[in-house]
């Protein structure tokens, strides 16, 4: 269909890879144990509108300039680095607070949204990722690229969403730990600060 072949191992690729941490799990464990379960869904949502984001990238060729322009690549790879820096600097020096479990309609579901989009959107390995594997299950002599694309991002944004719902929901529970803990949620925030500046210093000085 569409000229993809193997797909059923593109899909169990795509379930290892999800399963691989990176910035996008950080985002949403960190999300769901300081703001709640809904924050913590409304990030992991955020994080699969990224997702798409890149699909259609992948699909209409833009993943493909990142691939070939050097100023483009280092343009998306420095904003990227500079938002994870960002919310490291924010995780060091701000007060390490949990929202109030009894009152969880205050938690900034849409800005955690718009961050988890941010997230995934503003990592340029992402889009590179999705240039390098989709075209693998795609044959060359279809005439419908751009659909297979879809069908296969898309694919891949479904199993994406319940692995990143899966641990929204589960940092959601640990709040009541921290609430009663606020030296643990001190730690835990500290660290989560040095892993985003590691991940923000270490996509700045990555290569093409």
């Amino acid at each position: 269909m569409l000229g993809i072949h193997d797909y059923w191992l593109f899909v169990a690729t795509g379930i290892v890879l999800n399963l691989t941490p990176g910035q996008d799990t950080l985002y949403i464990i960190s999300s769901g144990i300081a703001s709640g379960r809904r924050a913590g869904v409304a990030s992991a949502l955020g994080v699969s509108a990224g997702c798409i984001v890149h699909t259609f990238a992948a699909a209409l060729g833009l993943s493909a300039i990142l691939a070939t322009s050097a100023s483009a690549f280092l343009a998306l790879k420095l904003a990227g680095a500079a938002y994870l820096v960002y919310l490291g600097v924010r995780a060091l020096i701000g007060p390490a607070d949990i929202a109030p479990i009894e009152r969880p309609e205050i938690a900034p579901n849409g800005l955690a949204f718009r961050r988890g989009i941010l997230t995934n959107v503003l990592n340029p390995k992402v889009a590179l990722f999705f240039l390098a594997l989709l075209p693998q299950f795609i044959d060359a002599s279809s005439t419908n690229k751009v659909a297979a694309f879809l069908v296969l991002g898309v694919t891949f944004v479904i199993t994406g969403t319940v692995w990143c719902l899966t641990l929204a929901i589960a940092a959601s529970r640990l709040r009541g730990f921290f609430s009663t803990n606020p030296s643990a949620l001190a730690y835990l925030s500290r660290a989560t600060g040095v892993l985003y500046l590691l991940l923000g210093l270490r996509l700045a000085a990555s290569e093409q």
